[in-house]
């Protein structure tokens, strides 16, 4: 039996661990025993639904239209994520599906155009699920930010305009700090692997019987693919919205 395999008595046994925080937040009074609740149980359907989906896309014979579609379906979804995250900002959808495409494009262009990995069913989608998932919190925090600062720094930002500033140049130090906010955490995560935590893609590899070298080389291109996504999709998105935020004529749009 492969070393990985955990049956359904396993699986039973690994939910004890969710009754646990439901002790816990009884015992504290946390009320949070609904939502724990539902989250394992909502994680528990998604991933079966998606381990059956999977079987249409990891063999070497399925065609790559199936993954191909995968990725549209993923990349709509997750704009409409962020949409849902951050209804007030201007073309948050339009511009949070560019970003994330542009992201896709960059990073899995890099890892097949190298041919790092092959470019088959069983690595597109995995890896532009990683693409995706670890783009999102990020895109969602980098647009927030910077609808909020052109809000709250009204005033400073029309102040640079008086002055001459075009708006690119006058929105320029809040958006070189809403970058950062949004990439710091990422960096951090970044420098701290293989010391703090030992990431989830190298563990299952492990887990899986991989030999602990060959988990890390593979890991080590997961955490640069991350970084690199992190990047482009903050990148694009928060040019995006910084446009969206001014007339054509470099006035600030109010948006009481």
């Amino acid at each position: 039996m492969n070393r990985a395999d955990i049956g359904l008595l396993g699986l039973a046994a690994s939910s004890i661990l969710i009754a646990v925080a439901v002790a816990i937040s009884l015992w504290r009074q946390l009320g949070l025993e609904r939502e724990l609740v539902w989250a394992a149980l909502r994680a528990l359907v998604q991933l079966l639904i998606v381990g059956f989906a999977l079987q249409l896309v990891v063999d070497e014979d399925d065609p790559l239209i199936f993954s191909g579609i995968w990725l549209v379906v993923m990349h709509v979804f997750a704009a409409y994520t962020t949409w849902r995250r951050a209804k007030d900002v201007p073309s948050v959808f339009a511009l949070s599906l560019l970003a994330y495409s542009a992201s896709a494009l960059v990073t899995l262009g890099v890892l097949f155009g190298f041919q790092v990995y092959e470019l088959e069913g069983r690595t597109i989608v995995p890896l532009a699920g990683i693409v995706v998932g670890n783009s999102l919190s990020a895109t969602v925090l980098v647009s927030r930010r910077l609808f909020d600062a052109a809000r709250e720094r009204r005033e400073e930002i029309e102040g640079r305009l008086a002055l001459g500033l075009s708006a690119t140049d006058a929105f320029r130090p809040i958006l070189r700090e809403s970058l950062r906010t949004a990439l710091v955490p990422q960096i951090e995560t970044t420098k701290a692997v293989g010391i703090i935590a030992l990431p989830g893609a190298m563990v299952g590899l492990i887990l899986a019987g991989t030999d602990p070298a060959d988990a890390v080389r593979v890991q080590i291109s997961v955490m640069y693919l991350v970084l690199g996504s992190v990047a482009t999709t903050t990148a694009v998105m928060s040019l995006g919205i910084s446009r969206k935020l001014f007339t054509s004529a470099d006035q600030l749009i109010r948006r009481d």
